[in-house]
């Protein structure tokens, strides 16, 4: 039996050649995120502050002759099959969602694939607004580019993974969480231009933790609500006459405030000045100015409730008791919003204290009982072998 700290890559391995009767030609890993700020501004062509995380997807594969894949999941327990020739056969296992998708993009793109086995495993927990989704997309198309002997650069197979998302799975997400898990540095932050595609390595102030506060709610009608503001967006950006809401200054804000359906201003006013927060939150980290680096927290937090209205109350209670607790620079939700985790700057030599604290409050607010952990920056998607 593998033991409790046995690293994944050799969990994955080892269940590989187990279910299989040999050893994986090669296994990929793809890590999930935090997103330090920048919400939903994304999609709206703004910027975004996000880190790769250490947990991540993890997958083993061998190529086959045939065009069958076999898929092994350690997390859910299940072995699932599926052929390349139908793809979007319904009603299979969501296991082989990402698995299907990942060779469905890359067939549309003219690459020929065979059959594979394959064996997933991944601590990046999900629905926890740690993109576990993303980083499964990617790690499949690592391990696809290898077992096919095909040669893509990083960026490249973080776009065909938000294409997975668009035309496969049917969610019209932003680009960010792709991209961090393929460019992602350890101990830094990437500052991504969501126009440009351009990145800025941030590093992160070392005398600092980034706790992530699960909240164990788990996301409600979140596809439904994330595609009714990726369009509210879109149609503020057509009122004011611009390609994307990136171009919005708060003084176009100001002179659209009499003019603009209410619900699209508020939209619109998250995502500008969210836009102005992303780029002071890169100062506040260069500068060491951790007090202003949790204000743009709290404020970002209260701007997506209030504003962007994507937030929940047991959000709303882990980031309030956050920001009350003493020690804690700022605190905000994290990730898409309608469940998940809360992001909360803290002095690291207080991090273990503070976290049990707001954790224990949590408890007592909510009945529920929280997950927390210190989130460290890490590398992006490689393929281990």
């Amino acid at each position: 039996m593998m033991s409790v700290a046995t690293p994944l890559s050799e969990v994955i391995r080892s269940a590989f050649t187990e279910t299989y009767g040999a050893a994986p030609t090669a296994i990929a890993r793809a890590p999930g995120r935090i997103n330090l700020i920048g919400e939903h501004t994304d999609y709206n062509e703004g910027y975004v502050l996000p880190a790769a995380l250490q947990q991540a997807v993890y997958i083993a594969g061998k190529r086959r002759d045939d065009n069958l894949v076999r898929v092994h999941s350690l997390d859910y327990r299940v072995d699932v099959q599926f052929s390349l020739d139908d793809l979007k056969a319904p009603d299979q296992h969501e296991v082989s969602l990402y698995p299907r998708g990942a060779a469905w993009i890359m067939r549309e793109e003219g690459h020929l694939l065979s059959g594979m086995d394959l064996a997933i495993v991944s601590d990046v927990p999900s629905g926890a607004g740690l993109s576990s989704s993303a980083a499964m997309g990617l790690a499949m198309l690592e391990v696809i580019c290898a077992l096919s002997h095909i040669t893509l650069s990083p960026t490249s197979k973080a776009l065909l993974s938000v294409q997975i998302e668009h035309r496969f799975v049917g969610v019209r997400t932003g680009m960010m969480d792709q991209l961090i898990s393929a460019l992602g540095q350890a101990d830094h932050a990437i500052l991504i231009d969501c126009r440009t595609m351009q990145t800025t390595a941030v590093p992160l102030p070392l005398n600092v933790s980034w706790l992530i506060l699960d909240t164990t709610k788990r996301r409600e009608l979140t596809n439904t609500e994330y595609g009714l503001r990726r369009s509210q967006c879109e149609r503020a950006a057509h009122l004011f006459g611009v390609r994307a809401l990136r171009d919005v200054t708060p003084a176009l804000l100001a002179d659209a405030q009499a003019m603009m359906p209410e619900v699209l201003m508020k939209r619109a006013k998250h995502v500008v000045y969210e836009n102005i927060r992303t780029l002071e939150m890169v100062d506040a980290l260069q500068t060491g100015d951790m007090i202003l680096a949790g204000r743009l927290l709290n404020a970002s937090h209260a701007s997506l409730r209030d504003l962007f209205e994507v937030s929940l109350h047991e959000l709303d209670v882990m980031a309030d008791l956050a920001q009350r607790t003493p020690g804690c620079y700022g605190a905000r939700m994290m990730g898409g919003g309608f469940g998940g985790s809360v992001l909360a700057l803290v002095p690291r030599d207080q991090a273990e204290s503070i976290s049990t604290t707001i954790a224990a409050q949590y408890k007592a607010a909510t009945g529920l009982t929280p997950i927390t952990y210190v989130g460290h920056a890490s590398a992006g998607c490689s393929l281990i072998e």
